[in-house]
C-alpha cells in the first residue's frame, strides 16, 4: 500500500537519512538574520522569496534528495538535513538516573513486591499511576506494558465482546483496530474531517443496535472535537474511548484528553511525548472500568494495591486476563518524565506557533484544522494543498532546502491495509467476522473516500521541542521561498 504512513518507520527511516547526530546550522544570509523575535520579518525577504526554485521550471529532472541532487543554482537554505529527535529521551538528565538506581539499588524491578526483604518496597509504578490520574484529572490509573495493550485492557474494561461494534476513525494506528479484533468484537470505521480526527458528523450513520463504543483518537497531538462526539455517544448510550497515545499533554477546552470521555488510554513508546521506550496507562474516573481494568491487566485478580486505590467493595469476581503489568523500572522512567511534560508540551507549542504566525501570511495558506488551539500539542505544522501531485512537490521542494517534510504520518489508512481489506485474522472463523454482520461488512477504499482525500492534501513538517531560534528560523525560511511557487505552478 503506497499511502501507509507508519510512524515508527518513519522517525527511524529520518533518522538513518539523517545520521543521528547533530548537524551543523544553516548559514543563509536569510535565517541568520533572523532570531526569537524577529523570525517572520527575516523569513519574509524578498531576496529569498521572490525568485522561483529551479525545479519548478516545468522539467522536474534534478537528482532527488537521497544522492544530494540540487539544481548547481540553487542554494538550500540549510547545508544539511535539519535533524528532528524524539521528544521524551532528550530531556532525559539525573531525574530518570536516580529514579532508576533506587530500583537497582532496592533490587525491586516487580512492582508488587522486592526481592530484598530488606530493601525499600516497591512504589515507583504505583506513585506513577497515583501522580499520573492527578495530571489528567481522573480518578484512577493502571500502567500497563504498551499503548496497545491499555487498548486492550479498556477495550474489555468498558465490557466490549463478540458481536459488538466500535466505531473508530478510518485513520489511526494498528492497535485501536487490533485491540477490537482481539476482543472479538466488529471495527466499523468511519470518516476524519481536516484535523485529522474522528469527524463528529460521520458517526451517526454507523450507529446500530450492536454499536458498544465510539473510540474517539487524538491523533498527532490534536485533540478531538469532544463536545460533539460526547452528545452523540451520550444520547446513543455508548461509550467512549479516548486514544491518548499521540497526545499526551494535550487538552480540550481546557481538559485534559482521557479525562472526557468513560477511559482513555496512552502510551510512552519512544515515538510519544514522553518515553521510556514502552509502556502504556488506562486512565479513568469510572469505578468498575478501573476495577475490570486493573483486574484484566493483571491476570484476572485485583491486587491490595489496587484495592486500596479503589477504595470501596469489588464488584467483581477474579476472571481469566492478561498479563500487562508495568515493572519498577518503567514506572521508574516514567515518574521522572512525568515531572517534565508540562514543558514538553509548552517547547512544543512554542515552536509551532512561531513557524505558524511567521507563514499565515502567505497568500492562500491553510493549516490542518485545530478543534483546540489552545490545548494542541504542536509537534507538527501541517500545510493544505490540492491533492497528492501539489502536495508531492510541496514536500520535494521543502526537503530541498534541507527542511524535513513528509504526508500524514504516524498512523495508517486502515480500511485498505491488504491484510485488513481481506479481514484476515488469526483463525479463519474469528468471532469478529463470523457474524452476519461481520461477513457483510465491507473495508477498501469505499469504506473512507473522503479520508483517503484529505491524506493526500497534507505536507507536513515535524517539530522538535528543543530547535534552537536558528531552526525555527530556517524553517520558516524553506516554507518562505518554496510556497509561492509551488501552490502557483
Amino acid at each position: 500500500m503506497t499511502h501507509e504512513p507508519n510512524q515508527g518507520q518513519g522517525r527511524e527511516e529520518r533518522e538513518r537519512a539523517f545520521g543521528r547526530r547533530e548537524f551543523l546550522k544553516g548559514a543563509t544570509t536569510l535565517a541568520s538574520a533572523a532570531v526569537a523575535g524577529g523570525v517572520a520579518k527575516a523569513a519574509a525577504s524578498p531576496a529569498r522569496s521572490a525568485a522561483t526554485p529551479a525545479f519548478l521550471d516545468g522539467s522536474d529532472t534534478w537528482a532527488p534528495m537521497e544522492s544530494g541532487g540540487l539544481p548547481p543554482s540553487e542554494t538550500p537554505v540549510r547545508d544539511t538535513m535539519l535533524a528532528v529527535r524524539l521528544p521524551g529521551p532528550t530531556y532525559y538528565d539525573e531525574d530518570e538516573r536516580r529514579e532508576l538506581v533506587e530500583v537497582l539499588d532496592n533490587r525491586s524491578p516487580f512492582r508488587w513486591w522486592g526481592s530484598d526483604p530488606r530493601g525499600k518496597p516497591p512504589d515507583k509504578c504505583s506513585n506513577f499511576e497515583r501522580e499520573f490520574a492527578e495530571h489528567q484529572h481522573t480518578k484512577y490509573a493502571v500502567a500497563v506494558t504498551s499503548g496497545t495493550t491499555a487498548l486492550m485492557t479498556a477495550v474489555v474494561a468498558l465490557g466490549v465482546g463478540p458481536g459488538a461494534e466500535v466505531i473508530l476513525p478510518a485513520w489511526t494506528w494498528y492497535a485501536c483496530y487490533d485491540a477490537i479484533i482481539d476482543a472479538g468484537a466488529l471495527p466499523v470505521f468511519a470518516e476524519i474531517d481536516d484535523s485529522m480526527d474522528l469527524d463528529p458528523a460521520d458517526i451517526e450513520r454507523h450507529i446500530t443496535p450492536r454499536t458498544k463504543v465510539v473510540m474517539a483518537v487524538h491523533i498527532l497531538g490534536e485533540p478531538a472535537d469532544m463536545d460533539p462526539i460526547l452528545e452523540i455517544a451520550r444520547r446513543h448510550k455508548l461509550k467512549v474511548l479516548e486514544d491518548c497515545a499521540q497526545s499526551a499533554g494535550v487538552t480540550y477546552k481546557g481538559r485534559p484528553v482521557g479525562s472526557m470521555g468513560d477511559c482513555g488510554i496512552f502510551s510512552f513508546q519512544i515515538n510519544k511525548t514522553i518515553s521510556a521506550g514502552e509502556g502504556g496507562a488506562v486512565v479513568t474516573s469510572d469505578p468498575l472500568v478501573f476495577e475490570r481494568a486493573a483486574r484484566f491487566h493483571d491476570v484476572g485478580e485485583l491486587r491490595e494495591g489496587h484495592r486500596k486505590v479503589l477504595g470501596q467493595a469489588p464488584q467483581l469476581k477474579q476472571f481469566s486476563g492478561g498479563q500487562f503489568r508495568m515493572c519498577e523500572y518503567t514506572g521508574a522512567v516514567m515518574r521522572a518524565q512525568l515531572r517534565k511534560l508540562d514543558r514538553i508540551v509548552a517547547d512544543f507549542r512554542d515552536k509551532s506557533r512561531r513557524v505558524e504566525e511567521a507563514i499565515q501570511d502567505l497568500p492562500g495558506i491553510q493549516f490542518r484544522k485545530k478543534n483546540d488551539p489552545e490545548g494542541r500539542l504542536g509537534n507538527w505544522v501541517y500545510i493544505r494543498t490540492s491533492g497528492k501531485e501539489q502536495r508531492d512537490r510541496l514536500m520535494k521542494a521543502i526537503r530541498a532546502e534541507n527542511i524535513p517534510a513528509e504526508p500524514m504520518e504516524g498512523s495508517a489508512l486502515l480500511p485498505v491495509v491488504p491484510h485488513i481489506e481481506a479481514k484476515e485474522t488469526i483463525w479463519r472463523d474469528w468471532p469478529s467476522f463470523a457474524s452476519r454482520e461481520g461477513k457483510a461488512i465491507a473495508y477498501g477504499r469505499a469504506a473512507c473516500p473522503r479520508t483517503l482525500d484529505l491524506y493526500d492534501r497534507y505536507a507536513g513538517v515535524p517539530m522538535d521541542p528543543k530547535f534552537s531560534d536558528q531552526d525555527v528560523a530556517d524553517i520558516v525560511a524553506a516554507i518562505r521561498k518554496v510556497y509561492p511557487a509551488v501552490m502557483q505552478a
